[in-house]
């Protein structure tokens, strides 16, 4: 912990050191003439609702992805299987205020191919009104709008070491002209990863052990392409097109090996190499009509979209295994999946304000189609006994409306309060296996925001919310299939939704310091659940291990408490963003009920900063630091240590030729790794994994053209403020 925090804190000495300096010896050296203000938003922005990372302030998009920069986002964590969560909780992602169709590993590289030079702002939305779809945490991604005569854009180029090398190159250009407004975004990326994981399986029933080791390398070529065209028929009217295309083709080798005691005495063993190659398509549609009265401050926004995503996987497995029993051994499987996912949705949100009441009304539907169907196909000699072809489907329809009035009171007193009503009907079967699953049911999802002003100096502000987590389709395929880790995942096609109840409570003082609290209570949740089952082999009988996630009943209550405050200094060049948490997890009724003997009370801390210096030594030299220190602990998951993640990055930019050097040291000091303990009611998985997210990173940026950008249109009065100014 010393070696990370002790360069950090040199670094933000030094910059400070130097500045003073610098500008003690000019203010000696001449008088002052005149003064030039620069008013820009602060980094961080702490609101009644949200906490706002304004990016396009940062240094640290430089030859970064969005994904890059989300990991950086205050309140934002990735765990180790690539999900992305807020305050310890899942989210849902929103691009534009756009939902993503995607989730997952499948969201990470869509993420990754969108270039961070696009990015306007990061927004975490804790107690998301009733405008957005049933679920936690929203995180909206804001992109940057560029409406200026002529042609603009810039080209990226940048070079990555991690353990392999990889390469990602993007361009961007912006016409604009009069009323038609046309961007095209393009990237193209060939990265390469590894990852090593270890795995101690303990079972309660017969006191067997399993112990699993894996290394992957794998890599992936994805190119991708975006057109936005926009048309302001008039100075309410505007129309618009979305396009949207991203494909990957990716290739892994793996190795694993593994092996069984019983009673501490050796069982079996196993060696496993695996190769795969995949392909993946995603194209997005979205076409949109907006009508609004600045005057009026009413606001109609219309939308028509279709996503279509495919996948195609073919991997080999080799195993080779000695059993004390029956000797040795060697099985071949190829397992092929054959992904595609149609999504067709339309929605209409309306906004106004209500007479001169200072009240605000907005309303809207939505209705959403999603068709998905899941070939899969096993052979080979290694799952004699279970299904080794069949196909999944996936149909649901969601249907919502919803409805907000916010009005403020005797100018101190600011309220909303939102319903909103989801119906959903979905349908699902296994062709061969011949399992199904037909149902329907509809919810109503509250929510109330208060917030108190008490002077310039003290706000309060209390939010409520009724939510609904719902299982995404490839947690209910029950189709088992083989991990490059040596054990069998599926899913399970009876999990139910997972709803919850949210009190937020936030504190804010002089503008700069924010205290806030959070209370979650559910009594239901789904899980990852690790199951041991006997199949039978060539004749022989042999144990594998399987992952599905299970619904657990009982209770569960979560406190939250954090501080965070954003300042500051050198005529705002300077800027620090600190943020410490502080989590309280009850499982103990969840535990008792479910007989899992895990820790019943998990208590832990975490922090962040973000330290950013513009223009340093007047040299066009920007600097930024950033570390997260955080114990991902995750339903039934405990983590047995504190992950430390860190990035420095320096950027110089050429003003007269307006390109841009920077130079990324990422987790040069730790590298980041992932170890926790799993419990179920059959025993607990102990497992780690090193991430390749480390070392070093250059980037060259070359712009061209008028690069002034104004932030998107909002389309509601909500957003304007965050429900609070």
């Amino acid at each position: 912990m010393k070696t990370i925090l002790t360069p950090i804190a040199l670094l933000a000495g030094i910059l400070t050191f130097a500045q003073t300096e610098k500008d003690t010896i000019k203010s000696k050296e001449k008088e002052i003439e005149g003064v030039t203000l620069t008013v820009r938003k602060p980094t961080v922005e702490s609101k009644v609702d949200r906490t706002v990372f304004n990016v396009a302030n940062s240094s640290i998009l430089a030859g970064n992805t969005t994904w890059d920069v989300l990991r950086m986002t205050p309140l934002v964590s990735i765990d180790n299987n690539d999900a992305i969560k807020a305050e310890g909780e899942s989210v849902t992602v929103y691009i534009n205020d756009r939902k993503s169709v995607f989730t997952g590993k499948e969201l990470k590289e869509y993420l990754k191919t969108i270039p961070a030079d696009n990015l306007m702002k990061i927004e975490v939305i804790t107690s998301p009104s009733s405008r957005y779809e049933a679920t936690g945490t929203v995180i909206n991604i804001v992109l940057k709008k560029r409406d200026d005569e002529g042609m603009k854009g810039s080209i990226t180029l940048n070079n990555r070491q991690n353990t392999k090398n990889s390469q990602y190159t993007n361009f961007n250009l912006n016409y604009h002209k009069k009323d038609f407004t046309q961007t095209l975004i393009g990237s193209y990326s060939d990265n390469t990863y590894v990852q090593k994981d270890s795995s101690f399986y303990s079972w309660y029933a017969d006191n067997s052990t399993n112990q699993i080791d894996s290394y992957v390398i794998g890599r992936s070529k994805s190119p991708s392409l975006s057109s936005t065209s926009e048309f302001e028929i008039d100075n309410k009217n505007t129309v618009g097109v979305i396009l949207e295309y991203y494909q990957s083709n990716s290739t892994s080798n793996s190795e694993a090996s593994g092996s069984d005691y019983l009673n501490n005495v050796f069982k079996s063993s196993f060696d496993q190499n695996q190769n795969s190659t995949g392909l993946n398509r995603n194209l997005g549609t979205n076409i949109f009509y907006k009508w609004y009265d600045k005057e009026k401050n009413r606001i109609l926004d219309v939308n028509l979209g279709t996503n279509y995503y495919g996948q195609s996987e073919d991997s080999y497995f080799n195993r080779d295994i000695l059993s004390v029993e029956n000797g040795a051994s060697t099985q071949t499987l190829g397992a092929f999946t054959d992904t595609e996912n149609r999504n067709y949705y339309a929605k209409i949100d309306y906004t106004q304000p209500l007479g001169k009441s200072a009240a605000n009304f907005e309303v809207g539907a939505k209705i959403n189609f999603n068709n998905n169907v899941v070939p899969n196909n096993l052979n080979g000699n290694m799952l004699s006994g279970l299904s080794d072809h069949d196909i999944f489907h996936y149909e649901d329809n969601i249907t919502s409306v919803y409805a907000n009035y916010s009005r403020t009171f005797f100018k101190k007193l600011e309220t909303r309060i939102g319903l909103r009503y989801e119906y959903i009907d979905y349908k699902m079967r296994q062709d061969i296996a011949g399992a199904s699953r037909k149902d329907s049911y509809g919810t109503f999802l509250p929510n109330i925001l208060l917030k108190y002003t008490f002077s310039d100096k003290y706000d309060l502000s209390l939010t409520y919310n009724r939510n609904i987590w719902r299982p995404w389709y490839a947690e209910f395929n029950p189709f088992m299939t083989p991990n490059t880790n040596g054990i069998y995942s599926r899913g399970n096609i009876d999990l139910d939704p997972n709803p919850s109840d949210r009190l937020y409570m936030k504190l804010g003082i002089l503008k700069k310091y924010f205290i806030s609290a959070r209370y979650m209570y559910t009594d239901q949740d789904y899980w990852t659940d690790y199951l041991k089952e006997d199949i039978v082999v060539n004749g022989k009988a042999q144990t594998i291990n399987i992952t599905q996630p299970s619904n657990f009943n009982g209770k569960v209550h979560k406190y939250y408490l954090y501080a965070n405050t954003n300042q500051t200094f050198f005529k705002n060049k300077f800027t620090v963003n600190l943020g410490l948490g502080w989590y309280y997890i009850d499982n103990s009724d969840f535990n008792a009920k479910n007989d899992i003997k895990g820790d019943p009370y998990i208590s832990y801390l975490s922090a962040s900063t973000n330290l950013s210096y513009t223009n340093l030594f007047n040299k066009n030299i920007n600097v930024s630091a950033w570390m997260e220190i955080s114990n991902q602990n995750n339903g039934n998951s405990t983590t047995n240590k504190a992950n430390v993640f860190h990035n420095i990055s320096v950027t110089k930019i050429f003003p007269k030729t307006q390109m841009e050097v920077s130079l990324q040291l990422m987790n040069i000091f730790q590298r980041p790794n992932y170890n926790a303990t799993t419990y179920n009611q059959q025993g607990f998985v102990r497992s780690s994994s090193k991430w390749d997210w480390y070392g070093a990173s250059i980037s060259f940026v070359k712009r061209f053209g008028n690069q002034k950008v104004k932030e998107n249109t909002k389309t509601d009065v909500e957003k304007n403020g965050g429900g609070g100014k």
